[in-house]
């Protein structure tokens, strides 16, 4: 007795070790996994924004070389009224924008999961494509329709969509026609995920389809609206391949510091003016940051996020 005593006592520390190498040999499996998302982030975001930041320290002159600024080229940008004045066209595209984004999106993933047809997934394909093409083929195909003297637009409505008074809503066009799809599916999926019973209760009541919409899909799919707007804030603050491409079909109304992504680029490429353009980039992310953050504030008690 005393012996299978001791052999009972003693067996929890012999099997101690076991689990735990269990969970180290776990951990390092998942590690295994998770390294070359690690390690593409760390050679193609962490060490480029680490070379950005050490380069919008430093300025560099004829006379001087290369030397330490501190904070020198972040005062500059914040006093540059060519800056303040592509953040305020921004703000403003994004204050037009994001609303009109996700009210098509929304539209659009209400109708497609209110029809029953076998078109539903046709139509639903069809709102999506203009996602799939290249950002830089879409655009240049619409410079091509809105063009002064060779676009069908032009010619048909007698409008110039290029000139100072209308260019950023026909930029604005462009944007939601190759972003509102993506939304579209966002929403689209959160809309297949709530329950039919609601609507069959709602239907009992005698809720119409609008009422449907409107009272109980959209609320319960909030957290889903939520997050397509955080990404189209994201997108409208970050604007500046559809400006790029078309300003050389109108570079009096698109000019080169239409917007800050695009001054950053002048300034690095036409210029090569590389530290103030990294500084002038590091100031713009401050301005996402603070836009994402204000708006995850006012919306956290709609959102789970």
């Amino acid at each position: 007795m005393t012996q299978v005593a001791t052999r009972s006592a003693a067996a929890p520390a012999v099997a101690g070790p076991a689990p735990r190498f269990k969970r180290g040999r776990e951990a390092a499996v998942g590690w295994l996994f998770v390294a070359p998302f690690v390690v593409l982030l760390v050679a193609f975001l962490l060490l480029p924004m680490a070379y950005a930041l050490k380069l919008s320290l430093y300025r560099s002159t004829l006379i001087e070389g290369e030397h330490f600024a501190f904070f020198e080229n972040y005062t500059q940008a914040f006093n540059d009224p060519l800056v303040r004045e592509g953040v305020v066209r921004v703000i403003l595209f994004g204050l037009v924008q994001t609303p009109v984004m996700i009210g098509v999106a929304l539209l659009a993933a209400l109708l497609i999961d209110h029809a029953t047809s076998r078109f539903s997934r046709f139509f639903r394909l069809a709102a999506f494509v203009p996602y799939a093409v290249p950002v830089v083929i879409g655009t240049l195909m619409w410079g091509f329709l809105y063009s002064k003297d060779t676009g069908p637009l032009s010619a048909v409505l007698h409008v110039d969509f290029l000139s100072s008074n209308v260019v950023l809503a026909s930029l604005g066009n462009v944007v939601t026609w190759q972003w509102a799809g993506y939304n579209m599916i966002v929403l689209y999926a959160a809309l297949q995920g709530l329950p039919r019973e609601v609507y069959e209760s709602a239907r009992i009541d005698g809720a119409g389809p609008a009422q449907i919409a409107w009272r109980i899909k959209t609320p319960m799919i909030s957290s889903a609206i939520v997050l397509a707007t955080l990404f189209t804030i994201l997108g409208t603050l970050q604007f500046f391949t559809e400006p790029l491409i078309l300003q050389p079909l109108n570079p009096g109304s698109i000019t080169a510091h239409y917007t800050p992504n695009v001054y950053a680029f002048n300034q690095a490429f036409s210029f090569q003016q590389y530290n103030y353009s990294a500084a002038i980039s590091f100031l713009l992310g401050a301005v996402v940051f603070v836009g994402s953050y204000v708006f995850l504030f006012a919306t956290r008690k709609r959102s789970a996020l």
